[in-house]
């Protein structure tokens, strides 16, 4: 009797150990990320923008959100390890999937009555994109817009190349039609003409740019909140329309 007590108290006190590491870990485990953050940040000065760290499918590897970019450490920071991590049972590239994941936004978020809008057919199908007038990958991505049907593009000014990029800008966004006016630039080569005198979004633009840490043009938006950056061919924003059905 003594015995079956004893047991029974000692397998009780087990358990109530294994609960309270198990309740610890994730306390433990922030705290741990935390510190390999302060001293990331220590190493590498004050100008690199850490926004965070985190536990990575990997054992002993931390991920590190830095500079828009995902990097791996070890538990003491002492390494910054640049590359990809690959599942090799199923052959998914997981820095890739999560670096897409980070990229993320929410498309009701997007102040679309800041942008210029162009509707092709129905308008059914729809996506957002910052450009700078100035941008060459910009009017490449231009004329492919024009070979979408059933499409609504809301274009972003994103004056980011030169001053003469912000004038542009203006220039568009106060024209009487901002829509003609961005096509006849961006298709036919023609100026914009006018002053540009009027309360734009271009502000608000490079504002938004910036938290969403976009840093080049074109950069393009869809519906689920997915993000392409450059000019992104034809067939390729066929197949994401066609995966968001």
């Amino acid at each position: 009797m003594k015995n079956n007590l004893r047991n029974t108290a000692s397998a009780l006190a087990f358990c109530a150990s294994v609960i309270g590491l198990l309740a610890s870990a994730p306390l433990a485990q922030a705290q741990n990320t935390q510190q390999i953050k302060a001293e990331l940040q220590k190493r590498l000065g004050s100008t690199a923008n850490i926004k965070g760290v985190s536990a990575s499918p990997v054992p002993g590897l931390f991920e590190v959100q830095l500079n828009g970019e995902i990097f791996y450490t070890d538990a003491n920071a002492k390494y910054l390890i640049q590359g990809e991590v690959i599942e090799l049972a199923s052959g998914q590239n997981l820095t890739e999937k999560r670096q897409a994941d980070l990229n993320r936004i929410r498309w009701s978020d997007l102040p679309l009555s800041n942008a210029v809008k162009m509707v092709r057919g129905n308008g059914s199908r729809q996506l957002a994109v910052f450009a700078d007038p100035n941008c060459g990958y910009c009017k490449r991505l231009e004329k492919t817009f024009q070979q979408l049907d059933n499409v609504t593009v809301y274009t972003f000014l994103l004056p980011i190349l030169s001053a003469d990029s912000v004038q542009k800008s203006k220039q568009i966004w106060c024209s009487a039609d901002a829509t003609k006016a961005w096509a006849d630039w961006t298709i036919n080569n023609t100026t914009p003409s006018g002053k540009g005198e009027c309360t734009t979004p271009i502000d608000k633009n490079l504002a938004l740019a910036k938290s969403y840490g976009i840093t080049g043009t074109p950069t393009i938006f869809f519906t689920d909140g997915s993000r392409f950056p450059g000019a992104v061919q034809l067939s390729d924003i066929e197949k994401k329309f066609a995966s968001l059905k």
